[in-house]
C-alpha cells in the first residue's frame, strides 16, 4: 500500500477499545479525522470512550465477545450496515499472563491462545473478503515485544503473540498484490491495566499492577507513534523504551546474549 496523508473519513474498526491501548488508538485516529468503530464486551465502557473522542456522533459502538464467532459475524454485519466499508481493522483485544509455566493449567494456556490468537484469526478471516473486494485497506495486529523475545511469567502470552505475528506475515505475503496492507505492532511496557487483567496460573485475574508496566510509556504517546507509523505504511512497528528496543536488536544479533539478559530482567 502507498503512504497515506491522513485518516480523514476513513473507517477504523478497533477491538479491545474500551480501555488502554485500544482507547488511546481510538482517540488518536479520531484526532486524525477517522470514523471509529469501537468494539469490546461492555457497551457502557465503549460509550464512555466514544464520548471522549473528537466528533463523537460520527463514531459507533458495537459490543461483542470476540471469542464468540456468532457475535463476531453479527458485529461485522453491523459495521458494514452502518459504515459501508472498513479501511483499517486494528486487532487489539488481548489477554496477558503472569505465572510460571509449571504453575499454569492447560485451561489457562488455551484461554490465552483463544483470545490472543484464534479470535483475531477468525475476525480477520471474516473481514478479509471486504478488504479484497475494496482492493484497499490495512489489517493491523497488536502483538508484543514479549512475542519477539519470550520472557519468564509470560510464556502463554509470548507464544500467542508470536503466533499472531507469524500468521500476519503469511497473510501479508498472500494479499500483497491485492492492495491490502498488513502491519504488526510490538508494544513494550505501556502503562495500561493489562497487568490487572492478566491471568495467573489458575486463570484468575492477577489484580495488581506490575512495576515494569507502571513505569512504562504513556498510552497516548504509544498511540501517536503507532498511527504515524501506520500512515507511513510501516509493517513492523516496535514501540517501547530503550530496554525493549535493545532486546529486539540483541535478539537478531546474538540470541544467546539475549537469553542471559532476559534472565536478569525485571519483568514483573
Amino acid at each position: 500500500m502507498a503512504k497515506q496523508d491522513s485518516l480523514n473519513n476513513k473507517v477504523v474498526w478497533i477491538t479491545g477499545a474500551s480501555s488502554g491501548l485500544g482507547k488511546a488508538l481510538a482517540q488518536e485516529c479520531a484526532l486524525q479525522g477517522a470514523q471509529i468503530v469501537l468494539t469490546a464486551r461492555r457497551m457502557d465502557e465503549l460509550e464512555n470512550v466514544r464520548q471522549s473522542l473528537v466528533n463523537p456522533d460520527q463514531h459507533i459502538c458495537i459490543s461483542a465477545d470476540i471469542t464468540d464467532e456468532n457475535q463476531v459475524r453479527h458485529a461485522y454485519e453491523q459495521v458494514l450496515n452502518q459504515k459501508g466499508r472498513i479501511d483499517w481493522l486494528i486487532n487489539n483485544a488481548g489477554l496477558s499472563h503472569r505465572a510460571l509455566i509449571a504453575d499454569t493449567t492447560m485451561q489457562t494456556e488455551r484461554a490465552i491462545m483463544e483470545v490472543d490468537y484464534f479470535s483475531q484469526v477468525f475476525l480477520t478471516k471474516t473481514v478479509l473478503p471486504t478488504f479484497l473486494k475494496q482492493k484497499t485497506g490495512r489489517i493491523v495486529f497488536v502483538s508484543s515485544v514479549a512475542g519477539l523475545l519470550g520472557t519468564q511469567y509470560r510464556a502463554s502470552y509470548s507464544a500467542a503473540k508470536a503466533a499472531i505475528h507469524m500468521w500476519a506475515n503469511s497473510l501479508r505475503a498472500e494479499v500483497a498484490d491485492e492492495g491490502v496492507g498488513v502491519s504488526v505492532i510490538f508494544p513494550g511496557f505501556v502503562k495500561t491495566n493489562v497487568s490487572f487483567n492478566a491471568l495467573n496460573g489458575e486463570g484468575k485475574a492477577q489484580g495488581h499492577q506490575d512495576e515494569a508496566i507502571e513505569n512504562g510509556l504513556q498510552p497516548e504517546e504509544f498511540a501517536k507513534i503507532v498511527v504515524k507509523s501506520l500512515l507511513a505504511d510501516e509493517e513492523y512497528i516496535v514501540v517501547g523504551g530503550t530496554k525493549e528496543k535493545l532486546g529486539v536488536l540483541v535478539s537478531r544479533l546474538s540470541p544467546s546474549t539475549l537469553y542471559k539478559m532476559i534472565r536478569k530482567m525485571k519483568v514483573k
